[in-house]
């Protein structure tokens, strides 16, 4: 994936950004995804681990050095303890709130600062980026379509792509919907979380609870 020292959120929010239209997807949903994301690298790199269904910390005092991620843990540590489905819509502002900010350091957006109605101060963001942000579309595309095979895809990239497809990003498929590709999605899901049972387990859980909140934000 280009550029692949950022999170798995920020690639995430990345790849929701349509570069041929302005905006992003609805707050919910972007927010869900984004927060999807933050568990699913935090379990990667073993810092959360599944105890009978909870989002466990593994060890308090470890941190990753991404401020996204390290507050996440953070409100983790903080908290009683709560399954996956839950944290994945619990003060999931927290987490989007962090991704753009974030991504405006790494050089990636810009601030553009507004005024809603003239008077209550907002702030917006541009692509500062576009180049890379186009190539993040274009691979994770091949990652979806293929012709790699699941088993060559890395890990990392597989759970981007999977937790993209449970949303159904138009940024992801092109004038189709998930269900074509509903095999290959469901293996990705597989082999981003390939390193453990456990890991397999997080990402699988995480997905579906995505599922689940996307199809309640479309009804309501």
């Amino acid at each position: 994936m280009p550029n692949g020292s950022l999170s798995l959120p920020a690639r995430l929010y990345l790849l929701a950004w349509d570069t041929t239209r302005t905006g992003l997807p609805r707050a919910a949903h972007l927010g869900h995804l984004v927060r999807a994301g933050a568990l699913t690298e935090l379990v990667q790199r073993g810092l959360l681990t599944d105890e009978d269904g909870i989002a466990t910390p593994v060890d308090p005092d470890a941190r990753t050095g991404d401020p996204v991620l390290d507050g996440l843990l953070e409100l983790v540590e903080e908290s009683q303890p709560r399954t996956w489905k839950t944290w994945v819509t619990l003060r999931a502002r927290v987490t989007l709130d962090a991704v753009p900010a974030q991504l405006v350091a790494d050089g990636c957006l810009r601030v553009v600062k507004q005024r809603t109605l003239g008077v209550f101060p907002t702030v917006e963001y541009e692509l500062e980026r576009v180049p890379l942000v186009e190539g993040l579309h274009e691979e994770a595309r091949r990652i979806l379509e293929g012709p790699l095979p699941v088993a060559e895809v890395p890990e990392r990239d597989a759970a981007l792509v999977a937790l993209a497809a449970s949303v159904g990003l138009r940024t992801l498929f092109s004038g189709e919907g998930p269900d074509r590709h509903k095999e290959r999605i469901e293996a990705l899901t597989e082999r981003g979380g390939a390193a453990a049972p456990a890991l397999r387990k997080v990402v699988q859980e995480v997905r579906t609870a995505l599922l689940v909140t996307t199809t309640l934000t479309i009804v309501t």
